[in-house]
Formats: C-alpha cells, structure tokens, sequence
C-alpha cells in the first residue's frame, strides 16, 4: 500500500502546476514496480474483514467473515510454522497437553511474531488451569495483534474464573467492540452484570 501511495505521489506531483517538462522527460521516469508481501497482502485483507465485522448485521454473514479471519490468523510466510501450529491443535484436542506444549515452545522460539502461536499456547495453558501464564501470553498475542477477539473473549474467560467479574466484564465488552456479532461474549456480560449488580 505504500508503494502504490508513493507511485501516485510521484504521478502526481509529475503532473502537477510548475511541472515544465515535454511527454519526452515524463516517459522517462521510472516508477518502480510495487511489490506486496504476503504478510502485507494479509494485513490489507484483515483490515477489509474488520470493518465488515463491525458492520454485519447478519448472523452467518458475521460467521463467515470471523472464520475467515480466523483463516488469516493461522497463516504463515513459513509453512514449517504452519505445520507446527497444526501439530500442536491435533495434539491438543487429543488431549496430550504435554506435547502440545512442546511444540509450541518451539514454534514461538522460532516464530516469536507469529501472534497465533502465542493464541494457541494461551488457549493450552487456560485448558491446563495454568491460568496467570494464559494471561501472560494473551498480553503478548494482543500486541502483535490488538484486534485479536478470541484472545479478549479468552482474557475475560480466565478473569471470571479467577472471580474478577468487573475485569471479566471489560474484556468481553472490549471483544464485542471489535466484533459485535460474539453470542458468547453477549451471554457472559448479561450474566457478569447480574453478579456484579444484583437486581
């Protein structure tokens, strides 16, 4: 995106009042090619998927467009960092938590900017009661990704275990200002409310 900004700045400008040169001088000019990364071209499709989230009205619409998120989330520029992340889910829903934990380890040592990788390891650690490293790792996924729903909707999950039903609240509340369309988020607030302001 900024180099497609810049190409038309120089157009732009080339083009522009006080500019004396003939068609010949303007051909001249090399403008060079725009090139986008992978992790460029992912992050211009979040940000599309993002505004569409907060706009959708319709529930499956809404659906579709989080699992596509989800989608982009998982994805690497490394396929081994893919992989391992795959590796580590199977196990995980196994069961085999110690495993799991063993390739995630890896996989953040080698992938440290990989926010989904930090998401997953949390997810293990809220699944092993670990609760404080949860939270720990939640931290990190939100600054590689502060849009990141699932690990604010995770951060008020292990706040209302921990009783901290106002902290609870704000989190849930938080993810649904990213994505309003969370059934479970909606659900937990409504019920946190009740606790923290009885009727």
């Amino acid at each position: 995106m900024r180099g497609q900004i810049a190409g038309l700045a120089v157009a732009v400008f080339l083009s522009g009042p006080g500019f004396a040169g003939t068609a010949e001088s303007l051909t001249a000019v090399t403008v060079p090619a725009v090139t986008v990364s992978p992790a460029e071209r992912r992050a211009e499709q979040l940000d599309a998927l993002f505004a569409r989230l907060h706009r959708e009205t319709n529930t499956d619409a809404a659906k579709a467009t989080e699992q596509s998120i989800w989608v982009l989330w998982m994805a690497s520029d490394s396929p081994t960092a893919e992989v391992l992340l795959q590796q580590a889910t199977k196990a995980m829903n196994d069961g085999a938590f110690d495993p799991s934990l063993k390739i995630l380890n890896r996989l953040i040592g080698a992938y440290p900017d990989f926010a989904e990788a930090w998401n997953k390891r949390a997810t293990l650690y809220f699944a092993m009661g670990r609760y404080d490293d949860s939270l720990a790792d939640i931290d990190k996924v939100l600054d590689l990704e502060p849009r990141h729903f699932g690990a604010l909707s995770g951060r008020g999950m292990i706040f209302e275990k921990q009783k901290n039903f106002g902290a609870a609240i704000d989190a849930f509340r938080e993810a649904l200002g990213i994505d309003p369309n969370l059934a479970g988020a909606k659900a937990a607030v409504e019920e946190l409310e009740k606790i923290e302001r009885p009727i």
